[in-house]
């Protein structure tokens, strides 16, 4: 926010995240929110690595519905892996992808 002038608050400021009121009513929103991203980006890794498989990958995902648990969804080629050598793959994807732009 560069409108609110915070001098002499940014203590307050620091403590601001507390007012999201998803970390004490719904605790597990943001997780299931980065679980989904970087599932996102590994469909999308798979798509631009071989397109047809991919696109084929996510639609055998998405027939599964809410019938299997998120690691079996997960199953459609890609990883239900929150290492951080997993993540840091999934990074550099992303970071090759925009250097293209």
């Amino acid at each position: 926010d560069s409108i609110t002038d915070w001098s002499g608050l940014e203590v307050n400021k620091s403590k601001l995240w507390q007012k999201q009121l998803h970390l004490y009513e719904v605790p597990f929103y943001y997780i299931e929110y980065g679980m989904a991203q970087l599932g996102a980006i590994a469909v999308w890794r798979n798509f631009k690595n071989d397109p047809a498989k991919g696109l084929q990958s996510y639609m055998n995902a998405l027939k599964l519905g809410y019938t299997h648990s998120i690691p079996e969804i997960y199953a459609a080629d890609i990883k239900f892996d929150f290492s951080t050598s997993n993540i840091k793959t999934l990074m550099n994807f992303v970071k090759e992808e925009l250097e293209k732009i």
